[in-house]
């Protein structure tokens, strides 16, 4: 599903310049930090008694609208903003360079940093907001999705309640199990787990190089500023190098964690150490320059990125210096055409709102897409608009109130209130989770086996007993997926696991994907039966032709499976098989002399590549056998099944749709003469041209286009008949 990208921009804090005007007085900032409010005279709010003002930042709450904007244009699935999730990126530098700002005054001020008093603050500006939305997408997600839908919003309420959810998403995203998951409503939730990592360690640093500072018996007291930068500017570069290398090896994953991300808001962070005296020495001409020069830089990464640049290494750079150049341009003078364009008031008034219209738009996408299915991109365009009510009256009855009450002035009660806040959000996704109903199906007659579950194949209308549960079935992979018999993405270990008569002579080798696995459970009774040595040699998401494959989560070439084939084809042919079944599945992005091939082409070349391999394998003596690939669900058929018990016929889908692809394991097997084919879609869609989602009994799919081993295992008798008699 679109929106894999994903982002939420901090809460407006103190938009105050963040340069005092003098780099050597420690009473030149504000200590304790209200927000600054817009409209002032001179652009600045009185200054706190004792303590000098600091003029506000219209043109960083007006970059705020325009991050906000790439970010809802890009989940609007605008065709014109591909890289519109450099919006996040953009909030991330404007965080570090405003939370930085409010450290570094207070360590200047007092010569320390007061850390409760930080982390109060931020509580009060964030959570309540944050919990009014994790509330609502919990009553939202229990009336439009299927219970097996809610309990994964449910599990990512939770960890995004505890600002961990960041790291479930990482770890997600390079699980192959979890390609065709739909998307979370509150995955943005990630960005703020992020800031607020990033944020526990932060403080202590800058309180540690504010103690230092404050000198001693035999050491001058220091401005903090140079030593702040060293220890800023070492992390910048630590972690944006991670982040170029951990991009190159998982993309996705890095895409979420915090210490690939870290360097973007140091960057922000590095901007506020700068005196303001500093930047005037620089003149308006450069204030142009860095200016214009900003917004183009964030104009060409929205519409020049896509889905496929590596990122945040290295290409969040481009974003990051352009959001840098234009807050440095602020910083000299505000008296440009950036500077005046970002200040007006309908730009300010929509970053002002900017927290809570991005903390609202994404659930209300995709809460709308689960209630009426996929929605074009004006619809969703729509859907984003439509968010601004929401945003707006959380934004004026809870963010307002909640900020100016002065009774949370006080950095008890503003802990208090964050720690509530975040139990609420925690007992709401936990108490949802339990409440979540299960399926109570009449007990099967017989032990599931290989032909006890169901004695009928015909497709079913209402689920009177069912194996696996809709909520077990993402789990229901069988035995050898226990044993760990399906090789990890990251490996390129050649991993052979052995089924059926272990000790006989004739051996059977499974080769392939997940798609191939599969079938495991319903080929170990045969070779069972029949005397065989059954060899399993699979691995995640790598296909047996002979091809490179694009690998959509680590966003490069899919080396480990180049490895592994290789390895595997020689691990065959020192086997000396009497059969080789092989399986996989027939979509997959090829790239090839190091581009990206469509859709069309990536078939044609995974064809030539698989009938290169089939040919191999026939080398060997060994018949060879091709599975077919399956039909491929049009959406989760559990969590279609487990609101629709009563009614199985309405998680049917058409064939034709299951098999809206190449047939590339077709075509290929039948290029080289001698290979067979099996092909299960007669059993899967057994009539009226519909592939129902139970059929004797057993739940078909366990997620995305895969099938249970339940399931499979009912297939023993067709293998048998299928199967070469004599080996």
């Amino acid at each position: 599903m679109h929106g894999e990208r994903n982002g939420t921009p901090e809460q407006p804090g103190d938009l105050r310049s963040t340069s005092s005007t003098s780099s050597a007085s420690p009473t030149s900032s504000v200590a304790t930090l209200p927000e600054a409010r817009p409209g002032t005279v001179g652009g600045s709010r009185e200054a706190e008694p004792g303590h000098r003002a600091h003029r506000f930042r219209g043109d960083v709450e007006g970059l705020r609208a325009v991050a906000l904007g790439a970010v809802l244009l890009y989940h609007a699935e605008v065709s014109w903003t591909p890289g519109g999730y450099v919006g996040v990126d953009v909030f991330f530098v404007i965080s570090g360079f405003l939370i930085t700002g409010l450290l570094l005054r207070e360590a200047q001020s007092t010569g320390r940093v007061g850390l409760l008093g930080f982390y109060a603050r931020r509580a009060r500006r964030l959570l309540p907001a944050a919990v009014v939305v994790l509330a609502s997408v919990t009553a939202l997600a229990w009336l439009l999705m299927s219970p097996v839908e809610r309990s994964g919003v449910y599990r990512d309420v939770v960890a995004s309640a505890l600002y961990v959810v960041n790291w479930r998403q990482a770890s997600e995203a390079v699980a192959y199990s979890e390609l065709d998951a739909e998307a979370s409503p509150v995955q943005h939730f990630w960005s703020l787990a992020v800031e607020e990592q990033f944020y526990l360690l932060w403080p202590l640093l800058v309180l540690a190089v504010a103690w230092w500072c404050r000198g001693g018996r035999r050491r001058p007291r220091r401005d903090p500023r140079l030593p702040l930068a060293v220890v800023l500017g070492s992390l910048a570069v630590v972690s944006f190098a991670y982040a170029v290398r951990f991009t190159a090896e998982r993309g996705d994953a890095a895409y979420f964690t915090t210490t690939a991300r870290a360097w973007e808001l140091a960057a922000g962070g590095l901007l506020a150490l700068v005196p303001a005296a500093r930047w005037q020495r620089l003149g308006r001409h450069v204030a142009l320059a860095l200016g214009v020069g900003g917004v183009a830089a964030l104009v060409l990464a929205v519409y020049g990125l896509t889905e496929e640049s590596p990122f945040p290494g290295p290409w969040a750079a481009l974003p990051v210096a352009g959001t840098a150049a234009v807050i440095a341009a602020g910083s000299i003078t505000q008296a440009t055409p950036v500077g005046w364009l970002l200040a007006t008031r309908p730009m300010r008034a929509v970053g002002r709102v900017s927290y809570s219209w991005y903390l609202w738009h994404w659930p209300l996408v995709v809460l709308a897409t689960a209630w009426q299915g996929r929605l074009p991109s004006i619809l969703l365009l729509t859907v984003v608009v439509l968010a601004w009510v929401p945003a707006y009256l959380t934004y004026r009855l809870v963010e307002t109130p909640v900020r100016r009450a002065r009774p949370l002035a006080a950095t008890g009660p503003a802990l208090a209130l964050g720690g509530g806040c975040t139990a609420v959000g925690v007992a709401l996704g936990t108490v949802a989770q339990a409440a979540v109903p299960t399926v109570a199906l009449a007990p099967l007659s017989q032990t599931p086996g290989a032909q006890a579950l169901a004695s009928s194949t015909a497709p079913q209308r209402v689920a009177s007993a069912l194996r696996p549960l809709p909520a077990d079935a993402t789990d229901d992979r069988g035995r050898a997926h226990a044993d760990g018999c399906l090789v990890d993405q990251e490996s390129t270990e050649v991993r052979a696991c052995v089924y059926g008569d272990t000790s006989s002579d004739t051996t059977v080798v499974l080769l392939g994907d997940s798609h191939a696995l599969q079938y495991s459970a319903g080929l170990d009774p045969v070779a069972r039966e029949r005397g065989w040595r059954l060899v399993t040699l699979t691995k995640s998401g790598c296909t047996p032709a002979d091809v490179s494959l694009y690998h959509q989560q680590y966003d490069r070439v899919y080396e480990e499976c180049d490895t592994w084939r290789a390895g595997a084809l020689e691990r065959v042919e020192e086997l000396s098989p009497a059969l080789v079944v092989t399986g996989n599945r027939a979509v997959a992005p090829v790239v090839s002399e190091g581009r990206r091939l469509n859709e069309e082409d990536s078939a044609e070349a995974m064809t030539e590549g698989y009938a290169k391999t089939l040919r191999r394998l026939a080398d060997t003596g060994a018949e060879v056998t091709v599975i077919a690939d399956n039909p491929y669900p049009p959406r989760d058929v559990p969590s279609c099944v487990s609101e629709n018990l009563d009614d199985l016929t309405a998680c049917a889908f058409p064939t034709s749709e299951g098999l809206a692809y190449t047939p590339v394991n077709t075509d290929a097997a039948r290029e080289v003469s001698g290979v067979s084919l099996i092909d299960p879609t007669p059993l899967l869609c057994p009539e009226d041209d519909l592939c129902p989602a139970v059929i004797g009994n057993a739940l078909v799919y366990r997620n995305g286009t895969h099938l249970t081993s339940t399931y499979t295992r009912t297939l023993a008798d067709w293998f048998d008949r299928r199967l070469p008699d004599e080996l």
